[in-house]
């Protein structure tokens, strides 16, 4: 048995809104419409009796693979303490895209929430690489290949 690919990553935001005009920003689409979800199957699944939430299916144009952003409505969510975790916290470290100009991105992002975390830097002669945090605490990282 194999796997056949990675169909997407969930992530659990604050505001929808936010995060969806963020991804926007840095260049994904929005997938469909966001739906509601409620239904009983799915509070099996998560294992959150009277389970309510919203997602929002994002996609790079062309690409394999999504972000799934969700709020939940019921039960609130749970803020992590603290509730901006450094780097090194267990779970989900971030997620990682390749863009063609680092500096246009972060300038790009910034209005949605975008904040550098350290500094721009170079990875040998090969890539410039930062993370930031965007809404709802979310770490991305960004990679420029150079040359």
């Amino acid at each position: 048995m194999t796997i056949q690919r990675m169909d997407n990553v969930g992530i659990v935001v604050e505001d929808l809104d936010a995060a969806v005009a963020f991804f926007i920003e840095l260049g994904m689409e929005l997938q469909g419409s966001r739906m509601q979800i409620e239904e009983d199957w799915a509070a099996k699944v998560v294992g959150l009796e009277g389970m309510h939430s919203e997602i929002a299916m994002m996609a790079i144009p062309g690409a394999p693979g999504r972000l799934e952003l969700t709020k939940y409505h019921t039960p609130e969510p749970v803020t992590p303490t603290p509730a901006v975790p450094p780097a090194n916290t267990m779970g989900v470290h971030r997620v990682m895209f390749a863009v063609d100009d680092i500096e246009d991105t972060l300038a790009r992002l910034r209005p949605h929430g975008g904040e550098l975390i350290g500094e721009v830097s170079r990875f040998e002669d090969s890539f410039l690489l930062c993370y930031l945090r965007g809404p709802s605490g979310i770490i991305i990282g960004l990679a420029e290949q150079l040359g």
